[in-house]
């Protein structure tokens, strides 16, 4: 079997499902596990890698997006050299990654039409059904079964353990900086297992901007900056835009110490096997007593710690 892979959290499915040697080729964006790597890359972004600041990004996505342009080129001729059987793709977000539409389209040229199999979950059960999808159409459905039940117990080990938390905390889980974009689709889902509130959150919807009198209005307890595609370094690049906010210094959320930078790209943005890790970050972030050294270290950063 032939796979062609145009998302990162499709291409951590299949590595989950240790079928990574039956990968012909990924996306610009796939990086993990390291393996992918090596893979013929079928997709394009113009400005990927450009060194963008943040607000220029936000500003050419939705300039492009307003005059009916293309975010992502796919490579068509490379595609049909590759000729793949199965190709997994989605059409949940046009900023994300190539359109299931624009896919079509390609595919349309080929001699022989693949499987195509569109991931779009907007919580956290649509997510565990794809990789039992992705799963069926790879036809090893026992490992899928397999996975889905490891990933669900650490689930349920998070929410056992936050139902003993005295308190809820209000969690602003943001999906970009500059300008400041709520979070959407699974992650207010996720803040709600780790045991807090998102006030900004949009659940199974798509995450948009907010203004910051609607932040300093919320006031929330802890922040938590995941952005979507950002490595935490690259994040923390961001973090004076937000010191320079009017009325940062008074939100309760930095007097306390508790503002946090994650791995947005690796983690809170691919709904793939690893939104399990995406839960413990956040477990572990709202409620240290509770959690404190049963996880792994993702990396996470408290700002000023």
């Amino acid at each position: 079997m032939r796979i062609v892979s145009l998302l990162s959290a499709a291409t951590e499915i299949v590595a989950a499902l240790g079928m990574i040697d039956q990968l012909a080729g990924v996306s610009h964006e796939c990086d993990y596990p390291p393996e992918v790597n090596s893979k013929p890359r079928v997709t394009r972004c113009p400005i990927y890698g450009a060194g963008l600041s943040s607000n220029a990004v936000d500003r050419w996505v939705s300039e492009t997006l307003a005059a009916g342009g293309d975010l992502y080129t796919l490579d068509v001729e490379l595609l049909r050299e590759l000729a793949p059987d199965v190709i997994l793709t989605q059409q949940l977000c046009e900023v994300c990654s190539i359109s299931a539409a624009t896919v079509t389209r390609a595919l349309a040229t080929l001699p022989r039409a693949p499987r195509m199999i569109e991931l779009s979950p907007n919580c956290l059960a649509d997510i565990l059904q794809d990789i039992g999808r992705v799963a069926e159409a790879l036809d090893v459905q026992d490992r899928g079964e397999a996975l889905v039940t490891s990933l669900n117990a650490r689930v349920d080990f998070v929410r056992d353990r936050t139902s003993q938390a005295a308190s809820r905390p209000m969690c602003f889980l943001m999906e970009w900086i500059d300008p400041p974009y709520c979070s959407g689709h699974w992650s207010p889902e996720l803040v709600a297992l780790a045991g807090g509130h998102d006030p900004l959150g949009r659940p199974g919807a798509d995450s948009t901007r907010v203004s910051w009198e609607s932040v300093l209005q919320a006031r929330p307890e802890v922040i938590v900056a995941a952005c979507c595609g950002w490595s935490v370094e690259r994040t923390q690049q961001d973090l004076p835009i937000l010191e320079a906010c009017p009325g940062w210094n008074s939100l309760p959320a930095v007097r306390a110490g508790r503002v946090h930078v994650v791995d947005g790209s690796a983690y809170f943005s691919r709904h793939g096997p690893r939104i399990a890790d995406s839960l413990e970050i956040l477990a572990e972030i709202l409620h240290p007593d509770l959690f404190a050294g049963c996880f792994p270290d993702r990396g996470a950063v408290r700002v000023g710690a």
